[in-house]
């Protein structure tokens, strides 16, 4: 399991995720995953865990963001990173975008 060696943002598809929430899935393999997400304002990305490492970059917009018991507004530049099991969700303030990696690779965001 593993994507081709390049992508290009005119090839690759966005999936609607739900919630004002639209993706990409970019380069991985089983132990990574690139995935670019899309909010419009009032996109919600509900309170979750899950077994992956994750880390992520924020390219654009406002969001509140929770990790575990905190809270925090991050803005463009800003990132953060999550350990596989905690909770965590966030609420955008101002449309932006998300770039996420996951270690090991999300499975789920594969197409069946």
């Amino acid at each position: 399991m593993q994507s081709g060696e390049y992508q290009f943002d005119r090839e690759v598809p966005w999936e609607d995720a739900g919630a004002g929430i639209q993706r990409q899935v970019y380069g991985y393999d089983d132990k990574i995953m690139l995935v670019k997400a899309r909010f419009e304002q009032g996109g919600v990305g509900a309170l979750h865990s899950h077994y992956h490492s994750q880390v992520t970059y924020v390219d654009s917009g406002v969001f509140e963001m929770t990790i575990g018991d905190q809270k925090k507004v991050i803005r463009k530049g800003d990132g953060y990173y999550v350990p596989p099991g905690t909770m965590h969700g966030c609420v955008c303030l101002e449309p932006g975008m998300l770039i996420d990696v996951f270690s090991p690779c999300r499975e789920d965001f594969l197409k069946k």
